[in-house]
């Protein structure tokens, strides 16, 4: 009599099936391009009515000694330009909010679950494969932007910087949404949950100088997380000398939100879904 031998399951592959994961979420945005666009869409308005709607009076209060007007709106550009190269990114997390609550309200995760893969690699997936994408997003609005008559003054180690800063935001707060999209009960909820992450800029330095708003407002904008990552991003832009204790903070908070999401995603994760 001969004994029936059973083949062991194929081992997980960590690095490969991130790799995987990746490719598939890139597809994702192929084939589901309303989320990609939403991505460029949405900073765009916001460039665009912010420089020549309110560009005009409200150069005047951020660059002291400028004129309102044309003088104004250039002023105004060079201001809020870095403000939406990071709203560009966090556009993109609140994104992969929706992406993994399709997955996990589909049984699409449950089933990968039951699959011979890295679990990391699952939720790997959607985080990288958004940062891919609000990369190439922060690229477009920072062309429009430039197209507008803004003028960068950063050197290479400057645009190597910023690069390394919006790449550690995007993976910090992709893991955040994604631990948002798992914990919503409906891909709707998911769409609704990251919106204050969107709302944190305008409590910040993203549109005006915090020394103009009252006390109390003034000192929730100036130790929420936006502010110094927008500094940083402005310092940067500017090839002005960065503050270190700011660019400190930007970094602090960024691994601080990415551990953050990661644990609280992984234990979404893992939890059994009813």
């Amino acid at each position: 009599m001969t004994t029936a031998t059973i083949a062991p399951a194929p081992a997980a592959r960590p690095l490969a099936d991130t790799l995987t994961m990746l490719r598939r979420s890139l597809l994702r945005a192929v084939r589901y391009p309303g989320l990609t666009v939403f991505l460029v869409a949405g900073p765009l308005v916001v460039l665009l009515l912010f420089v020549y709607v309110f560009g005009g009076a409200f150069g005047a209060g951020v660059a002291p000694g400028v004129t309102p007007g044309a003088e104004g709106r250039a002023a105004y550009l060079d201001y809020i330009a870095p403000t939406l190269l990071v709203m560009t990114v966090v556009g993109g997390a609140t994104s992969v909010a929706v992406s993994a609550a399709m997955d996990a309200t589909g049984g699409i995760m449950a089933r990968f679950r039951t699959m011979p893969i890295a679990s990391g690699s699952v939720l790997a997936g959607h985080v990288l494969g958004f940062a891919v994408q609000a990369l190439a997003a922060v690229a477009l609005v920072l062309a429009a932007a430039v197209a507008m008559g803004y003028r960068p003054g950063a050197g290479p180690l400057e645009w190597l910087g910023l690069l390394g800063l919006c790449v550690l935001l995007a993976c910090a707060l992709n893991w955040v949404c994604v631990a948002m999209g798992l914990n919503a009960g409906s891909v709707e909820t998911a769409s609704n949950t990251p919106m204050i992450l969107l709302l944190l800029p305008f409590l910040g330095s993203g549109f005006v100088p915090v020394e103009t708003m009252p006390t109390a407002v003034r000192w929730f904008a100036e130790y929420q997380p936006f502010t110094p990552i927008i500094e940083t991003a402005r310092g940067l832009l500017d090839g002005a000398p960065l503050d270190g204790t700011t660019t400190a903070l930007a970094l602090g908070w960024c691994v601080l939100l990415g551990a953050l999401g990661y644990a609280w995603a992984r234990a979404l994760y893992r939890r059994e879904r009813h």
